[in-house]
């Protein structure tokens, strides 16, 4: 893998563990939010003693009395009443969590309509407030079952030696439940409930039911129930089996990179040992397959190619000359004037280059370079004569760059030329021998300095 994509996958990583990052922030933030909201709902009288209840509310509250009352006498001016007047009930108020978050507090505001009179209640404190002429009493009674009415400044009555709090029509109390390990009022777990209770004294034949409870609660919710805590953690998952199998894979390019690097060096090696063969037959060729091989990537690389086609390109023009194994020493190295039989066994050394790598399948199309590179662009080269797009692009690079060296180097029957004339060779030779556009590519790599010439 490159670095450029091995760059670009960790910056693909990074942003993807940012966008989990926050993901989950947000779903830590919904739940902080969520746990701090104060949930309020109102009931009355009728509603709250209706069968079913609010079953609807996320917490509701259903009120019941019990059957199992009793009846006093409470005469308030002392007018020696003997008939018993009112009546002692006992309230139970069912809180219900109906939802999968747990209730982590609640209050409740319970206003009464009529006259009552409180007896008893239990678990929960009870936060009174009395309306009087000289304006709001107010007090907090831990257990009411303890009460004592000198310890507060309340309205209260006693009949029979039991004191009772008087709370007249809009008085109310505020209800907050017990965290003893005995009640255990709070939390309230999910789907489950508490139950206060209270005792209060009404008229024979009246009852509760106009009286009014405002409910406030809080949730704690498990962070776990948010699902943005979910699509962070499958994100995370799947961020970590992705990154798991790309360091696999990584390692797996790796290896197979050194392998590929290997036989590359090997199929390289083994190319050059050849060629010098070749190159070795005349002294005055020494390097040539080397310099047109390396002028041809050039080239090649100009034109827009890379990475392994650069190197496939580079192999092919390698080999370019492969056919002269086949032509005699003699007519290699003949410093006169060619006979022009000898000159035809020269050229053949094209057709046999072809006809040598065409069994050889590593490399695509190898044989388009032996085979072609003494074809000219206006058709009057050889082996066959082609011109133009007929011949083959690798052919008509390798063109280039042989006749470029064959200038720049001393061969036996002539000096190497001077970079003017090379320069001038080739431009003259635009559209005939060369390919005006590969001609114009050598020309920009002369004179750049790239391609260096023997001045």
């Amino acid at each position: 893998m490159s670095s450029g994509k091995r760059k670009l996958a960790c910056l693909g990583f990074g942003i993807s563990l940012a966008v989990i990052v926050v993901v989950f922030a947000i779903g830590l933030v919904k739940t902080a939010t969520y746990n701090r909201q104060v949930h309020s709902v109102v009931y009355h009288g009728q509603d709250l003693f209706a069968d079913g209840g609010s079953g609807d509310e996320p917490v509701s509250v259903k009120a019941g009395v019990r059957n199992s009352t009793w009846t006093k006498v409470f005469d308030f001016y002392d007018e020696g009443l003997t008939d018993h007047n009112y009546q002692a009930f006992t309230y139970d108020f069912y809180l219900s969590n109906n939802t999968k978050d747990e209730v982590e507090h609640f209050t409740f505001r319970l206003t009464f309509g009529k006259d009552v009179f409180l007896s008893s209640a239990w678990n929960g404190s009870l936060e009174v407030h009395q309306a009087t002429a000289d304006g709001e009493l107010v007090s907090l009674i831990p257990d009411l079952r303890e009460f004592v009415a000198d310890d507060h400044n309340l309205t209260t009555v006693t009949f029979d030696g039991e004191t009772l709090v008087h709370m007249k029509a809009g008085d109310y109390l505020i209800y907050h439940p017990s965290t003893s390990m005995n009640a255990m009022e709070m939390p309230i777990k999910p789907f489950e409930g508490t139950t206060p209770g209270f005792i209060m004294y009404l008229p024979i034949g009246e009852n509760l039911e106009d009286c009014s409870i405002e409910l406030e609660y809080t949730f704690h919710r498990l962070l776990s129930s948010e699902p943005l805590f979910w699509v962070a953690v499958l994100g995370m998952g799947l961020w970590t089996i992705t990154l798991v199998v790309f360091f696999i894979i990584s390692a797996q390019i790796k290896k197979y990179t050194e392998w590929h690097e290997r036989d590359n060096e090997i199929i390289n090696e083994s190319i050059e040992t050849f060629t010098g063969f070749i190159d070795a037959k005349d002294p005055y060729t020494n390097g040539h397959s080397k310099r047109v091989a390396k002028y041809t990537k050039m080239i090649a690389k100009e034109m827009g190619y890379d990475g392994e086609e650069l190197d496939r390109i580079y192999y092919v023009a390698l080999l370019h000359d492969c056919g002269k194994i086949g032509i005699p020493d003699s007519i290699l190295g003949k410093p006169g004037r060619l006979t022009p039989e000898e000159f035809e066994i020269i050229k053949s050394h094209a057709a046999k280059g072809g006809e040598i790598l065409h069994s050889f399948r590593s490399l695509d199309n190898v044989g388009e370079g032996a085979m072609y590179h003494h074809e000219r662009y206006d058709g009057k080269g050889y082996p066959e004569g082609r011109a133009g797009h007929d011949i083959p692009l690798i052919a008509r690079m390798i063109c280039v760059a042989d006749s470029f060296d064959a200038m720049n180097t001393d061969r036996v029957y002539r000096k190497k030329l001077s970079r003017e004339a090379i320069i001038d060779e080739i431009v003259k030779n635009k559209g005939l021998q060369f390919d005006p556009v590969i001609a114009d590519i050598m020309l920009r790599l002369i004179e750049s300095g790239a391609i260096p010439t023997g001045d």
